[in-house]
């Protein structure tokens, strides 16, 4: 039998997180189960062109974890870089399962423990359940009449074909969110023709990027040195709330800068016209991208926006709703992933048959983002209402273990096996996540986005700063929770 204390699905930087922590806790009895053959999360996946992250290197990282970052703004390359130093550094490699791709998993009330159906793995058994399998993990690819029929390439950003050479051909990007925003500028001088299918046009801002010199490097090994720079990035990105949620002069600002930003990058007008969102800056996620505007103002870059959106596909390419044919060699989804309705994929049961589909079926929620009332001893790392848009989302997984160690540490305080969020500390917690939502751009801020889910609500973020949710779960309150 397949017993452990604690199992860990994902191992990604979440999982690796709820790893490390649990080490530090005294806790050696757990696995870490990924669905892939390798270990890693996004940034082993995700291997597209240009890929990198948009907050800066020194605070996108474990706070346990320094590293002699090369640029401000790391590239694909070096994270995974840094996810295999993490790995390494603390022993993980023999804490993974590969190819262990999580089917369904539900309570034993009886025996206190969790069940995880793992295919032709079998079922492994656990007492503690940590879900670290992120937002960004279930692909999307939207449905056209048609689709069937092509008969060129096609695959999604987060499965980039390496095999395939895009040079001098065809290439259509469907989507311009984050990821076709870094694809863009590193594909276009190289192939025939782009054309890039806008559904909405997103407010971008300059990228502030720099490479560090060897002493720097050197600096950055250190972790006095790192944590100082890591507190001054995380508080200059923390006044970023202040005008997403509390103030419209400064959000007008930072519009205002966008702007001028969009202005000097752009002098055609029509394509400048075709470029600003008719939302407020930051109800979507905001592109921070110095070479995107500069690649679609380029000769062999189609910009369609959503007057010439697509209709259908055909053999040999794109039908546009204003009755154009375009011929592609290459369709690329750049359409991102289902981080709401669908953060976690399998089916999940809990106390007395309870359902976590149906728990969710009007919206996903969680006390702290984090557990639920009748599943017991589940976690789920970057659940409802945890993501961050102006700071690193490492720094509020860090947060999410406070927590989750807390629970652990009050059953094996107390020699008990169980615990669960009382149904009303959920209520609670989720209406004043509600309730704060609303004064937020997020909510108010004229736009349809991922963040949130199909019933309306805003799912994908905090609304506040993330100090603040850190506060939230520094200590554990056992009043709001059932202890067996």
């Amino acid at each position: 039998m397949q017993t452990f204390q604690v199992l860990i699905i994902g191992s990604g930087f979440g999982g690796q997180c709820a790893a490390v922590n649990l080490l530090k806790a005294g806790i050696s009895d757990f696995r870490l189960l990924e669905r892939r053959d390798f270990f890693g999360g996004t940034w082993c996946q995700n291997t597209y062109p240009g890929a990198a992250v948009d907050v800066p290197s020194p605070l996108y990282s474990l706070s346990f974890a320094p590293y002699p970052w090369t640029q401000m703004f790391a590239e694909q390359a070096e994270l995974q870089r840094y996810t295999e130093h993490v790995v390494e550094q603390f022993g993980l490699r023999d804490k993974v399962e590969l190819e262990a791709n999580v089917e369904a998993i539900e309570w034993d009330d009886a025996n206190k423990r969790w069940a995880v159906h793992v295919g032709s793995k079998g079922t492994f058994y656990a007492q503690f359940l940590i879900n670290a399998t992120g937002p960004l993990s279930q692909p999307v690819i939207p449905r056209f009449d048609g689709q069937d029929l092509f008969q060129g390439k096609t695959f999604h950003t987060n499965h980039w074909d390496h095999s395939y050479d895009y040079c001098g051909k065809r290439v259509a990007i469907i989507g311009s969110g984050a990821s076709a925003a870094q694809i863009i500028p590193a594909i276009a001088p190289e192939v025939g023709h782009l054309h890039v299918f806008q559904r909405s046009a997103h407010w971008v801002l300059p990228r502030a990027d720099r490479r560090f010199g060897r002493f720097q490097r050197w600096l950055l090994g250190l972790k006095p040195a790192y944590k100082l720079l890591r507190w001054m990035i995380y508080w200059q990105f923390e006044t970023r709330v202040i005008a997403f949620k509390y103030s419209r002069p400064a959000i007008h600002l930072v519009q205002q800068h966008a702007l001028r930003f969009l202005k000097r990058q752009v002098p055609d007008p029509e394509l400048r016209r075709k470029l600003t969102p008719d939302f407020t800056i930051g109800c979507k996620r905001v592109i921070v991208s110095s070479t995107l505007y500069p690649a679609l103002a380029r000769p062999n870059v189609t910009l369609h926006s959503r007057e010439q959106a697509i209709a259908a596909l055909d053999a040999s390419g794109i039908n546009t709703l204003d009755g154009r044919h375009i011929d592609v060699d290459l369709i690329v989804w750049s359409t991102g992933y289902d981080a709401t309705d669908g953060v976690i994929s399998y089916p999940v049961t809990g106390k007395n048959g309870t359902r976590l589909k149906d728990v969710w079926a009007q919206y996903p929620r969680a006390y702290l983002g984090t557990s639920l009332p009748d599943f017991p001893n589940l976690f789920i790392v970057t659940g409802p209402n945890t993501g961050i848009g102006h700071t690193s989302a490492l720094f509020i997984i860090e947060s999410q273990m406070n927590y989750i160690l807390g629970c652990i540490r009050a059953l094996k305080q107390q020699g008990l096996r169980s615990i669960e969020v009382r149904p009303a500390a959920e209520r609670t917690y989720t209406e004043m996540i509600h309730r704060e939502m609303e004064r937020t751009v997020w909510k108010s801020g004229g736009c349809n986005s991922w963040y949130q889910s199909k019933s309306g609500h805003v799912i994908a973020m905090f609304p506040g700063f993330s100090f603040s949710y850190h506060r939230l779960t520094r200590t554990l309150k056992p009043a709001d929770h059932i202890l067996s």
